[in-house]
């Protein structure tokens, strides 16, 4: 018994260890690694002062603070509307159903640049919704609030994705038991389902803000990019220091960007790796 457990833990389907680890190693550094690091060399060229000078101009703070701003006001309706949808797809069966579940993937398969004309079309003042909004005093597209909804889009499959397989696999046994035990829907949401989708929820919401902060294509369009009216997004600063050649400027703001992706991503690990220790002592 022993051999054949020794046996099965020494084949693979993939042989040779040497071989696959180097050409993972390769990838990694062609796609990632490298690119990261010229990054880094790049804004180097910049003296301390230099690059605090440069982050704390005006138009680069305004840019992340409205990318920022907007991207944590999209996360938060990506999350709360993100699991209304998830919930939908997994608890209930309706005609078109696949075909719902299959737009979700939409915003990932749709060029970013085609999404921001076409949502800049959509709000504006000669569009629909846009023109009912313009009626009532809202204008939505060269504003701010055109950028949150060109964020909603592109972010909301993060939130649904990460929800919908802990929905999925959640036993309903615990939904049973509550109600037995004289709970209420809104009880047993809160008390028992939602300590169970928080970790997928918060995963999803900072999948979405990280995608929201660095965000361009669909947002170049929806924005304005108007310093004054505080609609300039950071990317397009990026885009900005580009067309000028100025390669040194661009990549440090792209640093601070990196920086924040970084973070993001290190809080989304943790989480995820308390969620698994959880479940492993279930």
């Amino acid at each position: 018994m022993a051999t054949v457990k020794r046996r099965s833990k020494q084949t693979r389907v993939i042989p040779g260890f040497q071989l696959t680890f180097g050409i993972t190693v390769a990838m990694l550094s062609l796609l990632v690694l490298i690119p990261l690091l010229s990054v880094l060399v790049n804004s180097f060229r910049l003296s301390p002062a230099e690059f605090w000078k440069l982050i704390t101009a005006k138009n680069v703070l305004s840019a992340f603070g409205t990318s920022i701003l907007c991207s944590l006001i999209a996360a938060f309706i990506n999350a709360v509307f993100g699991v209304i949808l998830a919930w939908v797809l997994v608890k209930y069966d309706f005609p078109g159903k696949r075909i719902v579940d299959g737009l979700i993937e939409l915003p990932f398969a749709l060029p970013t640049a085609v999404a921001g004309i076409t949502l800049s079309k959509m709000f504006s003042d000669t569009g629909f919704p846009g023109s009912f909004f313009s009626g009532i005093g809202i204008n939505i597209s060269y504003t701010r609030i055109g950028i949150v909804a060109a964020l909603i889009f592109i972010g909301i499959p993060f939130t649904v994705r990460a929800v919908q397989p802990v929905l999925e696999k959640l036993d309903g046994q615990y939904e049973e038991a509550a109600y037995i035990l004289g709970a209420s829907r809104r009880k047993t949401f809160f008390k028992v389902i939602f300590p169970e989708i928080l970790p997928a929820i918060l995963t999803g919401f900072g999948l979405s803000l990280a995608r929201g902060i660095g965000e361009y294509g669909s947002v170049i369009y929806i924005s304005g990019n108007s310093l004054k009216d505080g609609t300039q997004v950071v990317s397009y600063v990026i885009m900005q220091k580009l067309e000028r050649l100025d390669y040194a400027d661009a990549t440090a703001i792209a640093l601070v960007l990196l920086i924040i992706s970084f973070v993001l991503l290190f809080v989304i690990n943790l989480i995820q790796l308390r969620r698994s220790k959880r479940i492993s002592v279930r």
